[in-house]
Parts: structure tokens; C-alpha cells; sequence
């Protein structure tokens, strides 16, 4: 019986830290473009040095290296 008195503090103890961190999100705009990130996996625009980059096919390596 003595173990409830130590985990219901516990428990409350971690969902206040759940609420702070959900809350911390909610203020620093984690959610605000929720459609923006499901459609940009739709598009195959790359943006960056490696737009114009081809992949390399990959070479086995030489029997003289070993």
C-alpha cells in the first residue's frame, strides 16, 4: 500500500513534464504546417547542391586491391 504513495506523485510528476513538452511544441510551432510536410513527400523537387548530382552506380572493388 506504501508503493502508491510513491507513484501516484511519480505519475503526476511525468504527465506534467508530457504536458510541458506538448505545450512547448504547441508555442514554438511544430504544428503549423501539417499539410505542407504530407505534400512535399508527393513531389520529387530536389533543392540544394545535389539537384543536379546523378547517383554513381556502385563499383565492386579491385581484385589487386585486397
Amino acid at each position: 500500500m506504501t508503493e502508491v504513495f510513491y507513484l501516484i506523485p511519480i505519475a503526476f510528476a511525468l504527465g506534467g513534464i508530457a504536458l510541458g513538452a506538448f505545450m512547448w511544441s504547441l508555442r514554438s510551432g511544430q504544428y503549423e504546417d501539417l499539410a505542407g510536410a504530407a505534400e512535399r513527400i508527393l513531389f520529387n523537387e530536389q533543392s540544394g547542391p545535389d539537384r543536379d548530382a546523378r547517383p554513381r552506380a556502385i563499383e565492386p572493388p579491385d581484385k589487386h586491391d585486397a
